[in-house]
């Protein structure tokens, strides 16, 4: 009699799939026992047996057995997941880490442990805890001296991780400030790697500290002077040196060398060092130093940045690096007009067809499509640049600023000159008064009126174009 066959009883493959099942860690196909043996080599290698070795070991201590290396990787894939990390976290793994980080040479395998931590790290309950931990704070410190880059490398990942946690920024900003030796290395790094990628991400944690702590930053400024920056410059012999500005200026450099689209940390740095007086008085107050950070900036914008042949909507990828260049320029010009680097005639006109250049491009994002449909709906409005986006209202804020400085040291030779090579042509001076107006009115009314004892005729048509100038004749 044929009848459909039976469900096989329940057997030996069940039980063994509700084994597996307690086996796996969280939700995940991971297997708890396979990690905890994982775990126990990592014990193993930084036991007192084998840390206890004679010198002619130490070869084979700075090496990681290839099985080891393979499996430690995975547990660093696995530490991506939130359940692989808070088991990690759950039994203790952080403390086996900070064994291997301050007993073992390896450093390899030192990278692995500090780049596990920063994957926990990602997870805010678990940053708490690594960062609540002050003996594993201060192994992760010191792992900041390491001279190996792929172990800087995740340490800075580390640190920028928790700083960029709010309920945890302050305490490592303390541990920062109560070692100075931190500066120290960093300033190393940033003045002797070639390490890109290091490069970017210190650059990343100094910019991150920076910006949440002014005090630590005036401290690093200070760092490095042969005298106090409020002594009057009469009673030292010798300009003070500054340590902190050529690191910056260095790495700058080497990470413009690979791609200068990664510049903008670097930049946004020094416009940090911008906002308070110390920080523009270490940037030029010597003349070596002041001179090499406007070189660099002003190639940025006269030959590196939204260049001629540029489409205009690049200014979207570059509006963040061209408001910190921009900016630091700005300040240099306002605050050191005197210094040889800075003569009217050398920088003026290049700035000001840069400056306008960027205006116009800022002109073209904003234009609507011919096709497009006028109407007062709230996705219409968004088109405005004051609402649409706040970056370029910024960018737009420090161009006009910038340019009604200069606008206000422009000499009836440099107008001769402007007008003569174009960069002072009626499209270009239309442009900058759109911006500049109303705000800037009476120095575009200065300037009209040295522009009439140049070119009258133009002077004339600009009046006309803006029928609300009271320039006086």
């Amino acid at each position: 009699m044929d009848r459909n066959p039976s469900p096989p009883p329940p057997g030996r493959d069940k039980e063994e799939e509700e084994v597996a099942g307690g086996d796996c860690i969280g939700s995940t196909v991971y297997s708890k026992h396979w990690l905890f043996g994982v775990l126990s080599g990592l014990i193993q290698i930084v036991s007192p047996e084998n840390t206890k070795s004679s010198s002619d070991d130490e070869e084979q201590q700075m090496e990681l057995d290839e099985e080891m290396e393979n499996e430690i990787c995975k547990v660093w894939d696995m530490s991506m997941d939130e359940d692989v990390a808070l088991f990690l976290q759950e039994f203790n793994a952080p403390d086996i880490f900070m064994g291997v980080l301050a007993k073992s040479k390896c450093p390899r395998l030192r990278e692995i442990c500090v780049g596990i931590l920063g994957n926990m790290a990602c997870f805010q309950e678990i940053c708490v805890s690594i960062s609540s931990d002050e003996n594993l704070g201060q192994v992760l410190l010191h792992c900041l001296y390491d001279s190996d880059p792929p172990t800087l490398l995740e340490t800075s990942r580390l640190l920028l991780t928790c700083l960029s946690q709010a309920e945890v920024a302050s305490v490592w900003v303390e541990r920062i400030r109560e070692h100075p030796a931190i500066y120290d290395s960093i300033c190393f790094i940033m003045s002797s790697s070639t390490n890109v990628d290091l490069l970017v991400k210190v650059g990343e944690v100094v910019d991150k500290l920076f910006d949440l702590d002014e005090k630590l930053m005036l401290e690093w400024v200070r760092n490095g002077a042969s005298q106090p920056l409020d002594q009057p410059q009469e009673e030292s012999e010798e300009q003070p040196v500054f340590r902190l500005v050529p690191c910056i200026l260095e790495a700058a450099k080497q990470v413009r060398s690979e791609n200068p689209e990664w510049l903008d940390v670097y930049m946004h740095i020094l416009q940090l060092l911008t906002t308070v007086d110390d920080g523009i008085q270490a940037i030029v107050h010597c003349p070596d130093t002041g001179k090499d950070v406007w070189n660099l900036l002003f190639d940025l914008v006269c030959h590196e940045f939204c260049q001629s042949d540029d489409p205009p909507i690049i200014l979207q990828e570059q509006k963040t690096v061209l408001a910190s260049v921009f900016s630091v320029l700005s300040a240099i010009y306002a605050s050191q007009t005197e210094q040889e680097y800075l003569k009217i005639e050398k920088v003026d006109l290049p700035l000001i067809d840069s400056l306008i250049r960027v205006l116009q491009n800022m002109e073209q994002c904003q234009k609507k499509p011919e096709n497009s449909v006028e109407s007062n709906t709230d996705e219409t409005k968004k088109t405005d640049l004051t609402q649409d986006d706040f970056h370029l209202k910024i960018l737009k804020d420090i161009l006009c600023e910038f340019l009604s400085n200069i606008f206000q040291a422009l000499t009836k030779e440099t107008v001769v000159q402007g007008v003569k090579e174009g960069q002072l042509s009626k499209q270009k001076c239309s442009s900058a008064f759109q911006n500049l107006l109303p705000f800037y009115s009476p120095v575009v009314e200065d300037f009209i009126t040295i522009l009439r004892e140049v070119d009258k005729a133009l002077a004339d048509d600009l009046e006309k174009s803006f029928p609300g100038l009271k320039v006086q004749t």
